[in-house]
């Protein structure tokens, strides 16, 4: 079963935000729907360590079919979300 981020699919939020006029022509990135698969192992790893090296986040993208840029931007906000938790 596959998990999304709670945020709205990748149709809904492109429009809104052209219909809004905040994309000046540039289409977004449409977000990442992680698989729980996906999540758990990002979330064992994170509690193990907070910060990924450049390997390691290489490894960890490959192992779980993510790009790198995507397991920063989960790591990254992951911890923003602890902060804030905190």
């Amino acid at each position: 079963a596959d998990e999304s981020s709670g945020y709205e699919s990748e149709s809904a939020g492109g429009e809104r935000a052209a219909a809004a006029g905040g994309t000046c022509g540039r289409q977004r990135r449409a977000r990442t729907a992680f698989t729980s698969e996906q999540v758990c192992r990002l979330e064992k790893t994170f509690q193990r360590q907070k910060y990924l090296g450049a390997s390691e986040r290489r490894k960890l993208a490959a192992a779980l079919q993510l790009s790198e840029m995507q397991i920063k931007t989960w790591f990254q906000n992951r911890r923003m979300k602890l902060k804030r938790q905190i």
